[in-house]
């Protein structure tokens, strides 16, 4: 039996590393259903409704396993961690002692190294029909980071067709503890041949935004969007934008940086960014509790062929990626993210979905 979007669960049933994987459906009163594996936490498909009430898959993702486990991927809908984004020269310290990470990205560590937390089987439990707790316990020196953390991450399809995600983490030495979601976003749907994102329109509550070098380092500056090409703060077609002859658009292959949200409290649970496809009228709003969104425009998708048999072509996702600013940990002008034992690392991210 399949479900809405097409996918057969048998094809997401495994055994890796000597434990089970398998898809989990959830639906809400609305008819929206998410489907995920609890192999890197991996969001697979979500249907949701156009203004006319039809439904369609508007996320990228992989049709069974073996793709997954492949590694042919660029981290479709999957869990980051334990270090989303960049560390420069996969090298950090805390009190003194240095540590050292692969270098899967140019010299950087990226998305917690070789095998971050999207290529883990995480325990799963479905509570009811619209909740899924997935647990990891990613152990001491595990790509080179220090501490066993200790995760706990909820999805929620609610019924005012939001994709709720909360985590939670705890540690038992000082850590670098930096959590967040890689769903790439396709409100047109997705087709056999996925359309392009540039024609969204964009808003952005941010009013700075993070400079990086030719390989995404940040230079430790949070700089104003007024003036450049990542001024979203009205809404903006974003093919206006993504390929303006600047030399930070150019450092990204188009848009591929972390904003500063408009918090007014720390930790508080903030609009962030709103998506909006003119043609079938989906609205993706983002919220989050994290001080940084990392806005990635698909500039490096070479037509990945996934869920339906559909192709994924450069720029057919966008990502909304919430987390604390790449490199922050050595980058002392930004929030950092250092949990230590007796402390509880929290996040909740909304992506909330509506048409217009």
């Amino acid at each position: 039996m399949s479900t809405k979007s097409g996918l057969e669960p048998k094809r997401f049933e495994a055994v890796v590393d000597g434990k089970n994987t398998a898809l989990y459906v959830l639906e809400n009163k609305q008819g929206a259903e998410m489907c995920v594996c609890n192999y890197g936490g991996i969001i697979v498909t979500l249907m949701m409704p156009d203004r006319n009430g039809n439904m369609d898959n508007v996320v990228l993702g992989l049709s069974n396993i073996d793709d997954m486990v492949k590694e042919v991927n660029p981290y479709l809908g999957a869990a980051i961690g334990r270090y989303g984004n960049r560390i420069a020269n996969g090298k950090f310290s805390i009190d003194g002692v240095e540590y050292t990470l692969p270098q899967n990205n140019a010299t950087n560590c990226l998305h917690g190294g070789l095998r971050g937390f999207s290529h883990h089987v995480w325990d799963a439990e479905q509570t009811n029909k619209q909740t899924l707790v997935l647990k990891y316990v990613s152990a001491d020196g595990e790509e080179g980071f220090p501490g066993t953390l200790s995760i706990e991450m909820t999805y929620t399809l609610t019924d005012e067709n939001e994709v709720r995600i909360d985590y939670k983490a705890t540690t038992d030495k000082k850590t670098l503890c930096n959590l967040t979601n890689h769903s790439f976003f396709n409100l047109g749907g997705i087709k056999a041949e996925t359309p392009s994102i540039i024609n969204n329109v964009l808003t952005l509550n941010c009013d700075k935004y993070i400079p990086v070098d030719e390989i995404a380092i940040p230079f430790g500056e949070k700089a104003p969007v007024e003036g450049t090409p990542f001024d979203f703060r009205q809404p903006t077609v974003i093919a206006e934008r993504i390929d303006m002859d600047d030399v930070q658009i150019k450092n990204g292959s188009g848009i591929d940086h972390s904003f500063c949200i408009n918090q007014k409290n720390e930790g508080e649970l903030t609009l962030a960014a709103v998506c909006e496809d003119p043609e079938t009228g989906r609205v993706l709003k983002t919220y989050t509790t994290e001080p940084g969104l990392q806005v990635y425009s698909g500039n490096f998708l070479d037509g990945t062929i996934g869920v339906g048999n559909c192709k994924f072509p450069r720029r057919s996702g966008i990502c909304f990626e919430a987390q604390h600013h790449p490199d922050c940990i050595n980058q002392t002008n930004f929030e950092q993210c250092i949990l230590a034992p007796g402390e509880t690392y929290k996040q909740t991210t909304v992506y909330a979905f509506s048409t217009k």
